[in-house]
């Protein structure tokens, strides 16, 4: 087992190596200015805690390689050297992910990669969206959400109107822009969600419906910081709304929306108030 790992953790440097191209441009995604992937650095440190948790049940799986495994890296590779030439990065990351599911399946077997489905294909939510559909679904959830937040902010006594993304009261207006669409908080909840369903004993159903339940949850919350934001600025100026409340009402969106989302994991749970021993 110790020689197949040496093995293993060689070839896994030089897949690395070979995508270095892609994992570069990943890190870039993931460490630049109002990034939507900052959680990007955790992905496969979950992944690797995952296996480390299960170490103990892994250990009892017979290695048998398999040569499929080959097959699936040789195919992965050859897309990935088109991507990258290409510099469609978001498909060569993708590959990548296939490319370390060959491996596994080559060195170590169908069972033990079967038992490792989840921490590998985990790996998917480090890879960014291509910047074209992130500035699409961008602009129309900005404007969703200003158009939302205007008519719950009639609704509770503030006259507003929305024009774009900019929400216009009588003394005061904001705008709804990109870092404020909601983005960030449906991919970094849908993140959260998938472990939340996979460390559930609960249903593949009730499980879908959790990891699902993100979304909403996410827009709800943005909604509420979109609210609250300007009443604020209508109350007591822009000066008070986007200094220190701004930023802070950005960290208790994210605190809410996990305690939402922990609220459903519970309620799908029911009574049995149970979580695998082993995520």
């Amino acid at each position: 087992m110790k020689r197949v790992l040496i093995k293993f953790s060689i070839a896994l440097a030089l897949l690395a190596v070979a995508y270095l191209p892609t994992l570069r441009w990943m890190y870039e995604r993931w460490v630049e200015a109002e990034s939507y992937y900052g959680h990007g650095f955790l992905i496969p440190l979950i992944s690797v805690y995952v296996v480390w948790q299960r170490r103990s049940a892994l250990k009892k799986i017979a290695v048998s390689g398999s040569m499929v495994g080959l097959y699936i890296i040789a195919a992965c590779l050859m897309v990935h050297i088109v991507c990258a030439a290409l510099k469609v990065y978001f498909i060569s990351g993708f590959t990548f992910v296939i490319a370390l599911y060959g491996l596994i399946l080559f060195f170590f077997g169908k069972e033990m990669t079967k038992n490792l489905i989840f921490p590998i294909f985990f790996l998917y939510a480090m890879i960014p969206l291509p910047l074209v559909l992130v500035g699409n679904l961008t602009v129309k959830l900005k404007l969703f959400a200003a158009q939302i937040s205007t008519l719950l902010l009639n609704w509770v006594g503030f006259p507003s109107i929305r024009d774009g993304s900019v929400i216009r009261m009588p003394g005061s207006f904001i705008e709804v822009a990109a870092p404020c669409s909601g983005l960030r908080s449906i991919i970094s909840l849908l993140t959260l969600g998938l472990i939340f369903a996979y460390a559930m004993k609960i249903s593949f159903v009730k499980k879908a419906i959790l990891f699902l339940s993100s979304i909403p949850i996410a827009i709800a919350t943005n909604v509420m910081r979109i609210m609250a934001v300007a009443i604020v600025n209508d109350l007591y100026g822009g000066k008070v709304a986007m200094g220190t409340f701004h930023d802070v009402t950005g960290y208790a969106v994210f605190v809410v929306a996990f305690l939402l989302l922990l609220g459903v994991s519970r309620t799908l749970e029911g009574n049995r108030g149970q979580v695998k021993d082993e995520i």
